[in-house]
This record gives structure tokens, sequence and C-alpha cells, in this order.
């Protein structure tokens, strides 16, 4: 009989100890919580990507292209992207439950906070440099027009959510982060109707319509998913 020198056996013939066979178990694992080996280079080049907007700000900015209006140039800039980081946050589960592809889910948190990045940004431009953290001036604004509220609603909403994204918080809070980040749908709809009200002003819908499409969409898919589930739980007792 073959004898393996790297593993020991008890009083009932039990295998013990670092077999090749516990260890090709314990890599397969490893490998299986780290995800493929191409998921490190996929995250560095979205992270990259995910930077065009501040460098492209940046380079407008040293080359004088920001416009007449630098100021509304660099805050509608980070609106808009702060928009798309959610559309593309939220997308990540229905495609990764469409197309079965497991690792998207790994995208998920960095696109979150690139969301939160830019939004932060945009607030921070806008109380700032527009306002010079004019109290008053700000609380003029909330009165007069309701799209900063709402805008501002939305990026208090994504604090919390920020400050929760580590997989720490999401130990910690257990099934409560789960509820918590649930929030990402309100945030969505008010970052919606920030963009819709402030556009309508000046009667430009074409860009809001898109958003607003996409979002509902999104939205959308995850009601019509949960609706399915419900239906599938509750199918076995209407049987009955």
């Amino acid at each position: 009989m073959e004898h393996n020198v790297n593993s020991t056996t008890d009083t009932a013939g039990r295998r013990v100890g670092g077999g090749p066979s516990v260890r090709a178990t314990q890599t397969a694992k490893a490998r299986a919580a780290s995800g493929p080996r191409w998921l490190p280079w996929a995250k560095g080049a979205v992270f990259v990507a995910a930077l065009y907007p501040l460098a492209r700000i940046v380079l407008f900015g040293f080359t004088d292209r920001l416009g007449a209006n630098p100021i509304e140039f660099i805050t509608r800039s980070t609106g808009l992207w702060t928009l798309v980081f959610l559309c593309i946050t939220l997308a990540v589960t229905p495609l990764r439950r469409l197309t079965g592809w497991t690792a998207l889910i790994r995208f998920r948190r960095m696109l979150g906070l690139y969301a939160f990045f830019y939004a932060a940004l945009h607030f921070t431009t806008y109380i700032w440099f527009d306002k010079w953290f004019d109290v008053a001036a700000m609380l003029k604004d909330v009165g007069k027009r309701p799209f900063i509220t709402v805008g501002f609603a939305a990026f208090v909403l994504l604090i919390p959510l920020a400050v929760t994204s580590t997989r720490a918080m999401a130990r910690k809070l257990g099934r409560r982060w789960q509820t918590l980040h649930r929030l990402i749908y309100a945030i969505g709809v008010l970052a919606i109707l920030h963009f819709w009200w402030m556009k309508a002003g000046k009667h430009d819908l074409a860009l809001p319509k898109l958003y607003g499409a996409i979002m509902l969409v999104l939205l959308g898919w995850r009601i019509g998913a949960w609706l399915v589930a419900r239906y599938k739980a509750g199918g076995p007792t209407r049987a009955t």
C-alpha cells in the first residue's frame, strides 16, 4: 500500500494532516474566495477608468477649457457622473443574474463608492465655490429651488452607504446592512428628480428622460424579480 509522507492516519485509519487532497481543497477554496486570476487586473482597470471624469475636469482646467462659467461646468459634470455611476452600480445585480457572471458583484462596492465620490465633489463645488459656505444663501436656494432639496437629500442618504461599505461593517451590521443599503433605490429616484427639475427650468429634458428611463428599468427589474420570488415561494401554499 502506498503511504503519503505528507499525511498521517489516526487509529480509525482516517487521513489527517496536510495531505495533497487537503491542501488542494484549501487552495481551491482560497481561489474561489479571491475570484478569478484576472479579477485584480480588471478591478484596477475599472478603478483607473472611473477617474476619467475627474481627470477631464483637471485637464480642462489647466488648458482653460471649462467655458465661460467654470463653476457651472464642474457642477454639471460631477452631477451627471454621479448619476452615471449610480446607474452602473444598480445595473450590476441584474447583469449578474441575467448573465450568470458572478464576478461582476466584485465591482459593485467600488462603483458605488465612485458614485459617492462624484456626489461629494458635486456638493462641495456648490457649497464652496458657488456659495462660499453662505448658509443663508443656501437656505434661500432650498426654498426657491426644490431640485436642490432633493439633491441634498440624496447626498445625505449616500453618506451612511459609503461609511458602511466595508466588509467589516457588513459583518457587524448583519441583516441590517442589506436593509440599510436598499436606500440606494430611494437615492436613485431622488437623483433623477434632482436632474429632471434642474433641467426642466431650461426646457432641456432629453438627458433626464434618458436616465429616468434607465432608472425605471433598473428599479422595475428589481420589483419584478421580487414579485416572481414571492410568487414562487407562495406556490406550494396555494396549491395545498
